[in-house]
């Protein structure tokens, strides 16, 4: 088998609630997406999706995406998309980095895998676990009753793990946490997230502003080693990182250093399913849990998801992220119902998803 073509697609997907807003002042009102197309010279077609927020979170864009694939591309054909480590090699040789450009490669190659062989992606990816998977929200940063309501929005659906974005000053961070997690329910999960927008002194002062029973975990309060590092020493806070842990060598070096709790799996920024494969059995056995989360995505991005998430044991596994309540474009259809805040990956072949053709338009790139 091997690889007969590459067609690649963009396509602008708003941000269904009007205006994501991140710690520093950052906001999103749309996403600029990346598809991707493998076929096969027997006529199987692999699909993929990159999705970054944008140039302002991390290294990452989608023109940026596309630039990287167009160096990548022409370089895979007559490759065989089965061989992913050799794939990876392959995307590695040509272009250093760029982890948003490889990923939708490498997981239309595992849409190829799982098709040729009758089998869906998550058995491939280490064989599926039996329990359904819980959805965590994304609540962006606002006034904090209005955190408060939309949290119980997704509580009302069923969701028991909720991310709640904070960065801005911590006096108004800490009103917001409080009301995030005023209605708290048995069995519901908090992260508290400042993607990297504080200082080592504005997270302390943070903490320090809270009441001690409140249970929640960190992530990802600053954008260096250092001040995450400092901010581990002196609280008892559980840590988890996202935007500094990108791929082994980080996990690794997060690991030796005792510097977090978990990660924060995302797989365009983590470099695709078989690079995320690699992190996922490295967090095991280092004790680490993980969500299994995209920056933002679509349909496909969030299939990507549910079958890596599903390989996850139950035990390491915090949540997945429903990419798809972020934007208002559905761009594939698949067997993906979420039920009461939990969502089980599809027994179809490979990652089970027909893209909207219509939607998606015509290639913006071709290689063949």
């Amino acid at each position: 088998m091997k690889i007969a073509e590459i067609d690649v697609f963009q396509a602008h997907l708003p941000y269904s609630g009007g205006v994501y807003r991140l710690s520093g002042g950052r906001e999103y009102a749309g996403f600029d997406a990346t598809f991707v197309r493998v076929t096969t010279e027997c006529g199987i077609e692999g699909w993929g999706e990159s999705t970054p927020f944008g140039s302002t979170y991390i290294a990452a864009h989608g023109a940026g995406a596309r630039a990287g694939i167009a160096e990548i591309a022409p370089n895979l054909l007559g490759k065989n998309p089965r061989q992913l480590d050799r794939i990876n090699e392959t995307m590695d040789g040509c272009l250093v980095g760029h982890n948003h450009a490889k990923t939708p490669i490498d997981v239309a190659c595992w849409d190829i895998f799982g098709k040729s062989v009758d089998m869906p992606v998550c058995d491939l990816l280490g064989g599926r676990t039996n329990q359904a998977l819980p959805l965590i929200s994304s609540i962006y940063a606002g006034d904090p009753e209005d955190m408060r309501a939309r949290v119980q929005i997704y509580r009302e659906a069923g969701y028991r793990g909720h991310s709640v974005k904070v960065g801005s000053e911590p006096m108004l961070d800490a009103e917001c946490i409080k009301a995030s997690l005023a209605d708290r329910k048995p069995g519901e999960y908090f992260i508290v997230d400042a993607n990297g927008g504080m200082n080592a002194e504005n997270t302390l002062r943070l903490l320090n502003l809270l009441p001690n029973d409140l249970d929640f975990v960190l992530e990802a309060p600053c954008a260096t080693w250092r001040e995450c590092m400092s901010v581990r020493r002196r609280t008892s806070v559980p840590i988890i990182w996202d935007e500094l842990a990108q791929n082994e060598e980080d996990i690794i070096n997060l690991i030796s250093n005792d510097g977090a709790d978990g990660i924060g799996l995302k797989i365009s920024k983590n470099g695709g399913l078989t690079r995320c494969r690699r992190q996922r059995d490295i967090c095991i056995a280092a004790g680490y849990t993980m969500s299994v989360q995209e920056t933002t995505g679509s349909d496909i991005a969030f299939a990507a998801i549910v079958h890596l998430g599903q390989t996850v044991p139950e035990k390491y596994l915090r949540c997945v992220l429903d990419c798809r309540d972020m934007v208002s474009l559905k761009t594939a259809d698949g067997d993906y119902v979420v039920e009461n805040g939990f969502i089980s990956a599809p027994q179809s072949p490979g990652l089970g998803v027909t893209p909207r053709m219509d939607v998606l338009g015509k290639a913006v790139l071709s290689y063949s």
